[in-house]
């Protein structure tokens, strides 16, 4: 059984950081890209970083880059999500998100979400 947990977020002042962690179980971490997703209040969920299986390709959305950083630790089936100089749009629910290819298809799993709320 897949399993993705979250953990790391909280209420932080703007400007702030939080380290957002995600711990993978029964799915070949190794080989699997994983993703941080957010969902604001009313809005779509959308992705905001992407690491590869070996974490040499990485992508951002335009809203994060040079404030977060995605990576991932294979040997602790781990993946992380720094966010610095944090906004209050930034305040959503982040999501775990593993893209597992099996038998020709890619399968998604997801986490149960962290919620992150920027506020002074």
């Amino acid at each position: 059984q897949v399993q993705l947990v979250e953990s790391g977020g909280g209420l932080v002042q703007p400007g702030g950081s939080l380290r957002l962690s995600c711990v993978a179980s029964g799915l070949p971490f190794s080989t699997s890209a994983m993703r941080w997703y957010r969902q604001a209040p009313g809005k779509e969920r959308e992705l905001v970083a992407a690491i590869s299986s070996a974490g040499g390709v990485i992508t951002y959305a335009d809203p994060v880059k040079g404030r977060f950083t995605i990576s991932r630790d294979n040997a602790k089936n781990t993946v992380f999500l720094q966010m610095n100089n944090l906004k209050p749009e930034d305040t959503a629910v982040y999501y775990c998100n593993a893209a597992v290819a099996r038998s020709g298809y890619v399968y998604d799993y997801w986490g149960q979400g962290t919620q992150v709320t920027v506020s002074s």
